[in-house]
């Protein structure tokens, strides 16, 4: 096969998945898009709309507007919301902070980047790729980066029209004070008491800072300060229109705020997951691929008291509404500097995360809703989709990270490169309910870094992993209209034989393309 041929192909193969049939799977109202149906994007218009780009780290669809199970307070990201579209139905590629990324700024799946791990840079993988910061580079924008966008120290520096490789929430100028809570010894399952472990990583993810006054000096709060410097940057020369890529990097381990927004919530109010487990526990009938055995990001080393579960909860909860808060003091140097009617704003986090479902407090290895959903939203001006009906609305189609590439080359008037993958958002930008839409969402985890361990998809009824080739290590099947928490496996249910062979080929397809 040809370089050409084979690059034709992998762009054909979402599109050819998305179509496949599967009566047993799929709303009757899911069907083929038709040929011409995808509405252009722009009228013709005197300049380009610039981008404002928002990224979070580790933060699952905990947020008002997606209907909070722990009713986190997300007053700025809520208004987004109510001005854009919200995806409700939004996955990532990879649940790690480098492969999701690597696949989002790139256009192109994890199993292409190569990149299945945090020790590399997409960048140097593939240096012939352009990445989409890179992209809006070359079409003239000025292009600025504050916080994390790529994973830490794994930057694209063609990217930027500025670069100086720093990260600021990775040199704070204040730490906090520690939130004390003393740790139990929780036994195993199998009735073993272990010592509390004593090596400083596990001691430094659990920490719960508590910061000063609002913030002032910590991570997120310089990525903000540094944030509405480049508006008022940009906005000094409207000649020029602009990508400002801002990532803050909470609610990522270890949780940090200031106390007012610890005191939003009442750890003794906070319910467990109905399926929360001291240790990292596989459920009968589940695969032990499932479920890693040790966690990587909190309580490593150690069980989780139902008291520590409810106060680290808390602690997530209280740096998402901090990150909240720093989005918003960003949106509001927008509005004060008139660039709001110009501007795309986009919010997205890298993957998700797991509190306790099954004994899991990390993304590492999850092939579960909890972290491959994601929140997205963007809220396009007037300007760029003029009489655009999806304003204020929420989206229930599945759509991928991945697709976030080419959505904004269409925004913004911009040729993609032929090698990104992923489908413009747009046609749901314009009609959230997306009648003709028919693609599904996948998500892969790879163990070593190098080979692709586990593969998921979900479609509008249901998700499907399987662990190793043709599931030599198991599968998962959950009706998330019937079973939204994922609590009962039907994988190996006679009754559900057919959509499951059904979704098999299509992972396979995938994961293992011809």
């Amino acid at each position: 096969m040809s370089e050409h041929e084979s690059k034709t192909s992998r762009r054909s193969f979402l599109s050819q998945a998305a179509g496949a049939a599967l009566a047993t799977a799929l709303p009757t109202a899911a069907q083929r898009p038709a040929t011409g149906s995808k509405p252009p994007a722009t009228a013709k218009r005197k300049r380009p709309v610039n981008v404002l780009f928002f990224m979070s780290d580790d933060m699952r669809t905990e947020l008002s507007c997606y209907g909070s199970r722990f009713n986190a307070h997300s007053p700025n990201i809520d208004a987004l919301a109510a001005h854009g579209v919200r995806f409700d139905r939004n996955y990532c590629q990879f649940p790690l902070c480098n492969p999701s990324r690597s696949s989002l700024f790139t256009g192109h799946l994890p199993r292409e980047t190569t990149v299945l791990g945090n020790a590399a840079a997409v960048v140097k993988e593939h240096p012939e790729w352009v990445t989409l910061p890179h992209l809006f580079r070359q079409n003239g924008y000025t292009t600025l980066r504050t916080g994390k966008l790529f994973h830490a120290g794994l930057d694209d520096p063609a990217a930027w029209t500025e670069f100086d490789g720093d990260v600021e929430s990775m040199h704070p100028s204040t730490l906090g004070a520690k939130m004390e809570i003393p740790p139990a010894r929780i036994p195993m399952p199998d009735g073993t008491l272990p010592p509390l472990p004593t090596n400083a990583r596990a001691e430094h993810s659990d920490e719960i800072l508590v910061l000063d006054g609002n913030g002032e000096g910590a991570g997120d709060y310089l990525v903000a300060d540094r944030a509405i410097k480049m508006l008022q940057q940009v906005a000094a020369d409207p000649s020029k229109p602009f990508f400002v890529g801002c990532g803050f990097s909470k609610p990522h381990s270890p949780p940090q705020a200031p106390q007012s927004f610890f005191d939003l919530y009442d750890p003794d109010k906070i319910q467990l997951p109905p399926d929360f487990a001291a240790w990292p526990t596989v459920p009968p009938g589940w695969p032990r691929a499932a479920i890693r055995p040790h966690n990587a990001d909190l309580f490593i080393g150690r069980g989780a008291s139902e008291s520590e579960a409810k106060q680290v909860i808390r602690a997530y909860l209280a740096s998402i509404s901090w990150a909240d808060w720093n989005l918003g003091r960003v949106v509001a140097e927008l509005d004060r500097l008139k660039l709001r009617d110009s501007t795309v704003i986009v919010f997205v986090a890298d993957h998700g995360y797991q509190l306790g479902e099954n004994g899991k407090w990390s993304k590492a290895g999850s092939l579960f809703e909890g972290s491959t959903r994601v929140p997205l939203i963007i809220d396009v001006p007037e300007q760029a989709i003029p009489g655009a009906k999806g304003r204020g609305r929420s989206c229930t189609r599945m759509v991928q990270s991945i697709d976030i590439y080419r959505t904004l080359c269409e925004l913004a008037d911009l040729e993609p490169p032929s090698h990104v993958l992923g489908t413009s958002l747009v046609p749901l930008l314009h009609d959230p309910r997306g009648p003709n839409w028919t693609q599904h969402a996948y998500s892969i985890w790879s163990e070593d870094g190098k080979t692709i361990h586990g593969t998921a998809i979900r479609t509008e009824q249901w998700r499907y992993a399987e662990y190793g080739p043709d599931a030599a290590n198991g599968a998962l099947l959950f009706d998330v209209h019937a079973d939204p928490m994922e609590l009962h496996n039907l994988a190996d249910s006679p009754q559900h034989a057919a959509t499951r062979a059904e979704l098999s080929k299509l992972v396979n397809a995938y994961s293992y393309p011809a």
